[in-house]
């Protein structure tokens, strides 16, 4: 079993990847992320292939995960809340967070 892995942090949190695989992160802002571009994630914090293991200090020097966008889009409205008791105060609000869906095509 030779699948590689990788742990990639990108919009302030990290995700663990490999070959193939779709994920959802924070929408990229670059002008380079339409859909059907090709993007390149630098901070590669662990790189496992087997029993062979790069740690990162804090990342993996010379390494990257190429992706492949395949839409950005925005993910189902949550709504908020805010109840104060005895002042009948009442504030409902919604939030819609955007993202940018990517399949990873390589970890080098």
């Amino acid at each position: 079993m030779n699948d590689k892995l990788a742990v990639i942090q990108t919009g302030g949190k990290q995700y663990l990847v490999k070959a193939g695989q779709k994920i959802k992160v924070e929408k990229l802002n670059d002008a380079d992320a339409q859909e059907g571009a090709t993007v390149n994630f630098d901070k590669v914090l662990l790189v496992a292939e087997g029993d062979n293991i790069k740690v990162g200090k804090p990342q993996v020097a010379g390494s990257s995960v190429s992706a492949k966008v395949l839409r950005n889009g925005r993910a189902d409205k949550i709504t908020i809340l805010k109840y104060k008791s005895k002042t009948r105060s009442r504030k409902k609000a919604g939030h819609r967070q955007p993202f940018t869906e990517v399949q990873i095509e390589e970890i080098k």
